[in-house]
């Protein structure tokens, strides 16, 4: 078996990401995970490694990608926080019983694996089957099954009063069957 750091801290990065799925497929964390990048730095001293240009992570169903992808891991090589960001970066998973993905996408998404938490910060947006959210901030608690989202007041541009978007979500109707529609995509 190889013993080399770098080879060590990839795999623990392979491994700590396989709890990565929150709501996804129940055999996503069974599957092995990819990650592309342009270019790659791994720093086994401050167990950070650094992923960046045209960044894929995908394993099972679940897909993120981003321009930067930042991952540090605990001193027992744990994940600990993942940052993705991107114009916007994106996440996609397949839940169970579902043929539809959710997705979401932000200029940031964080992820912090020993929290159980998910935050998506500016231009955040969670799409579901049936339900659709948009805020500067969305965070998701998975162990505690909570959604929060936000909006973040801005400087007005001619000088005047602060300008806040409002947070926005949607939830569709349920059909006759029992079946949740599909939001509409919001203007």
């Amino acid at each position: 078996m190889n013993r080399n750091p770098t080879h060590r801290y990839l795999l623990a990065l392979l491994l700590a990401c396989s709890s990565l799925p929150v709501l996804a497929l129940s055999t996503d964390k069974d599957q092995p995970i990819q990650v592309e990048a342009d270019t790659a730095e791994l720093d086994d001293a401050h167990n950070v490694s650094v992923y960046t240009g045209h960044v894929v992570l995908t394993q099972g169903s679940i897909r993120m990608t981003g321009d930067k992808m930042t991952v540090y891991n605990t001193e027992k090589n744990e994940l600990d926080t993942l940052i993705m960001e991107g114009k916007p970066a994106t996440y996609r998973q397949l839940p169970d019983d579902s043929q539809v993905y959710d997705e979401a996408q932000a200029l940031t998404i964080k992820y912090f694996d020993l929290k159980n938490l998910v935050i998506l910060i500016d231009q955040a947006e969670v799409r579901q089957e049936g339900f659709f959210m948009k805020g500067d901030r969305i965070d998701y608690d998975s162990q505690l099954s909570q959604v929060k989202a936000q909006s973040i007041a801005r400087p007005a541009a001619d000088g005047g009063a602060p300008k806040q978007d409002r947070v926005k979500v949607i939830l569709k109707k349920k059909k006759d069957n029992g079946e949740a529609a599909a939001p509409e995509t919001p203007p």
